[in-house]
């Protein structure tokens, strides 16, 4: 049997690093190898299966990813767009692969990690979830066979400590939804309706955000036209299904040249 992965997660501490760090543990294909942390975090300098009310498992929080990339074959990485673009540069220098959920990244991000990329294997996604590419690749679908008689809605729910909006999944969708009609999403989206802001122009796509308790992840597809509306869907009810997606990318990714990759190349939907 080959040596499992060797994983370092960045962010260790948030809710998507606890819920990698407790796939992994149970995974016999994949072993943590780092766990990073920002400067003057709490957990830093302590077992990371400690802090998390786990066994000791002799991983380390660290703020420097330096000594833990040397030593890994794969990061993944749900962190912020600056720290993202960082992590990009370091896992090109280490030569590993870098698994990227971070959402909230702007042009001037995606640029960088694009020129990161020449150099490295990147596999970046808005949302890792199987059920969502699914979503995502059947709102193109609908949106290619239907004309600009049907409005185009995206509505996203997320729990109340959700920094940005809308949600990396949702603006997925809404490229999706664009790429169909062969637009850009850039000059057809609509995101602020406060006060009298007048009729919706048609072929826009909107967006709307809801944040509040605990939500997981809920998106809505609806294309409405006079007389019928069709709605497409996703509930996640557990983080895990995130993390399984990402761990499926950092199998994926090894070996792969470089370039920037999504979900879609690794579930085979290009």
């Amino acid at each position: 049997m080959s040596d499992p992965i060797g994983v370092v997660i960045t962010g260790a501490s948030g809710r998507m690093g606890q819920m990698l760090i407790n796939t992994i543990a149970q995974s016999d294909r994949l072993a943590l190898v780092g766990a990073i942390e920002r400067s003057g975090h709490p957990w830093l300098g302590q077992d990371i299966g400690l802090t998390m009310g786990m066994a000791e498992i002799g991983v380390t929080v660290e703020e420097d990813p330096l000594p833990s990339f040397s030593k890994a074959d794969c990061v993944i990485d749900f962190t912020s767009p600056e720290a993202t673009v960082e992590f990009a540069a370091l896992a090109a220098q280490a030569r590993i692969v870098h698994v990227i959920g971070t959402t909230g990244m702007e042009d001037k991000h995606f640029e960088k990690i694009a020129r990161t990329a020449h150099h490295a294997t990147i596999i970046r996604a808005g949302n890792m979830s199987l059920g969502v590419n699914l979503l995502v690749k059947l709102t193109k679908l609908v949106s290619e066979a239907l004309d600009d008689d049907f409005d185009i809605e995206i509505i996203e729910a997320h729990h109340n400590q959700k920094v940005d909006a809308p949600s990396g999944t949702a603006l997925m969708l809404g490229e999706a939804a664009a790429d169909g009609r062969g637009v850009s999403l850039k000059d057809v989206t609509d995101v602020n309706r406060n006060g009298i802001v007048g009729r919706r122009k048609t072929g826009d796509i909107g967006f709307v955000s809801v944040r509040g308790g605990d939500i997981v992840g809920e998106h809505d597809v609806m294309f409405a036209a006079t007389g019928e509306r069709i709605h497409l869907r996703h509930i996640a009810t557990d983080r895990s299904v995130f993390a399984r997606g990402a761990l499926k990318a950092a199998l994926w990714g090894q070996g792969k040249p470089p370039g920037e990759y999504t979900m879609f190349d690794v579930l085979g939907l290009s």
